[in-house]
């Protein structure tokens, strides 16, 4: 039954173990609670009260030792759960389970950087003449998942671009030019026709050229219908502008702009608790300020292109460092631009964080720190900048179509911590 949302049949002695839990309801006239036989820790536990993120069950059972009708099997999500004996809490979801390991990716970097020093940033750079080549590439992750499962493919390419884009502009560069890498089992023309034309839209918002690419067609290698997509961006700045975080200093400002949504990081972790929920991506995104949107247009919603408004921002002075929030969210990415001794607070409650995390975090009953660490939880890049430039960029987006929002500082000491 592992991750199955059909209805389960099994006796009341057969404990479902690996990634699933049954959740069993006591016949008529016992007391009201329900047992649950926990995924991975095998805790069989007591619940009473509040069911967080298992209100939508449907529970029905016979007497001990008679088959258990189960509808349908989830993960074990809820905090409130406490063994038999007492004690014992049950775990949220993370992205490691998920399937990614944030900490492995980072000791291949460091790997890496020993082979090719210079490696880490948020784009490379190569010196010519008196300015930089800066170069970043990327893909979409696990986001074309749900681009198979909603049919939603003209966006995806916007995605694309946006990855490499976003991280280049972080050095102060302007995009020159992208490169595609499109490749499938059997190429379907008008499918990867709608993927290429997102493509081009997210290099006019960028301002750059689409200027080639390659289109791969290896049989039996992708399952029918799917594909995977790679993309290298290109940009210059002058040496004399380059944006490289040295000059950042205690008391300096933190300004973030604001995401679309999810973007295209922790999607492993989203598609998990997707499964767990017993939800279609075509139901409604709940408690969404009374706007009428699914879980699949919220989820595919195209990553921010940030790359002019930021040049923007840039050609008026005071900007120190630039940080896109991908992978590792908070977390590992604001400190990447800081000089060793210094950190980030963070004012917690400075922006509204948007409803489709909320409702990944309840789901999957996703711990604080694990949400900041796998999502842009509604800030896609932030800036450090001095407070003068702070003031000018809070009054120039007020009521515009670019808000920014104040989120935190700078202050002695590392890492990120939230206030």
């Amino acid at each position: 039954m592992n991750g199955s949302f059909g209805v389960a049949v099994a006796t009341a002695e057969q404990v479902v173990h690996g990634c699933a839990a049954a959740v069993f309801a006591p016949k008529a006239g016992e007391k009201k609670q329900a047992k649950e036989a926990c995924c991975g820790c095998g805790i069989v536990s007591s619940r009473r009260g509040r069911v967080s993120g298992l209100e939508r069950m449907v529970l029905r059972a016979a007497s001990p030792g008679e088959t258990w009708r189960i509808s349908p099997v989830v993960s074990c999500l809820s905090s409130s759960s406490s063994s038999a004996g007492g004690g014992a809490e049950a775990r949220g979801l993370t992205y490691k389970e998920a399937g990614v390991d944030i900490d492995a990716g980072t000791e291949l970097v460091r790997r890496i950087a020993k082979m090719a020093p210079g490696i880490g940033g948020f784009g490379g750079l190569f010196p010519l003449g008196d300015s930089y080549l800066v170069a970043g590439t990327d893909g979409v992750g696990t986001k074309l998942k749900l681009a198979f499962e909603t049919g939603i493919h003209g966006t995806i390419g916007i995605d694309l671009v946006a990855m490499s884009v976003n991280d280049i502009v972080t050095s102060g560069a302007k995009p020159l030019f992208f490169l595609d890498y499109f490749a499938t089992s059997q190429l379907d023309v008008d499918l990867a026709e709608q993927v290429i034309k997102g493509i081009v839209d997210g290099c006019r918002q960028s301002d750059c050229v689409l200027l080639g690419g390659e289109t791969a067609e290896m049989p039996d290698f992708y399952a029918k219908g799917e594909y995977d997509l790679s993309g290298f961006a290109v940009g210059i700045v002058k040496k004399e502008s380059v944006i490289d975080g040295k000059g950042i200093e205690e008391g300096d400002i933190l300004i973030g702009l604001p995401s679309s949504g999810v973007h295209s990081n922790g999607f492993s972790l989203v598609r998990k608790v997707l499964a767990h929920s017993g939800r279609s991506l075509n139901d409604q995104l709940p408690t969404n300020s009374g706007k009428s949107v699914t879980l699949g247009e919220a989820l595919m919603a195209p990553t921010v292109i940030y790359v002019k408004q930021v040049l923007d921002i840039i050609s008026k002075g005071g900007v120190k460092g630039i940080a896109h929030i991908t992978g590792g969210g908070f977390t590992d990415n604001i400190p990447r631009v800081f000089p060793t001794g210094l950190g980030a607070k963070i004012y917690k409650d400075s922006w509204e964080v948007p409803a489709i995390f909320k409702w990944i975090q309840e789901i999957g009953n996703i711990e604080d720190s694990e949400m900041r660490r796998t999502f842009n939880m509604g800030i896609g890049m932030v800036l450090v900048v001095n407070r003068e430039t702070s003031a000018r960029i809070l009054t120039e987006s007020s009521g515009s179509n670019n808000p920014a929002f104040l989120i935190g500082e700078v202050i002695s000491g590392e890492g990120v911590i939230f206030a």
